[in-house]
């Protein structure tokens, strides 16, 4: 693939990339452009190929997630999602903050659901995609799309109850 291609798609897709590797950083906006621009130079200096196996952002969306698990590994001070599995924070849906509100209530859910609802809800991917992208069969996908979505429905309901 020519380069002014690989452009092409970078410039197209950039803004969802740019929200997908702010998820994967935990919502860090400055690790986030850190990792962004890890893997702009990666595909740019070919170390990552597109492979036209797969659609182009759902391979660009693996190579940031990789990039950014990379990152985490050589010591980037990345909050790891585990940290927030099963813990229950004060969330008020609808109130004034509804991105920080929707930031706690993926943080709740594990990693592998959080993303999985990220990439169908947020980023328009089909679950299938998310397969290719996480690397996972698609019936492991599924499950954890059910589970999320089944979690995430009792905590809304939850502080729902609560306002």
């Amino acid at each position: 693939m020519t380069s002014s291609a690989l452009e092409h798609i970078l410039k197209q897709h950039h803004e969802d990339a740019f929200l997908w590797a702010r998820q994967c950083c935990s919502f860090d906006e400055d690790q986030a452009k850190d990792v962004l621009q890890a893997v702009y130079l990666k595909i740019l200096e070919g170390k990552a190929k597109f492979n036209e196996k797969s659609s182009p952002k759902t391979w660009l969306f693996s190579v940031i997630r990789y990039t950014a698990i990379d990152q985490f590994k050589k010591g980037m001070p990345l909050e790891s999602l585990d940290n927030y599995h099963g813990l229950e924070a004060d969330v008020e849906v609808g109130v004034e903050e509804p991105r920080e509100n929707y930031e706690k209530l993926i943080k709740q859910l594990s990693p592998m659901q959080g993303q999985v609802l990220l990439m169908v809800f947020y980023h328009h991917m089909t679950l299938e995609e998310c397969a290719q992208v996480l690397q996972v069969g698609i019936g492991t996908a599924r499950t954890h799309y059910d589970r999320g979505k089944k979690r995430l429905k009792q905590m809304i309901l939850k502080t729902q109850e609560q306002i």
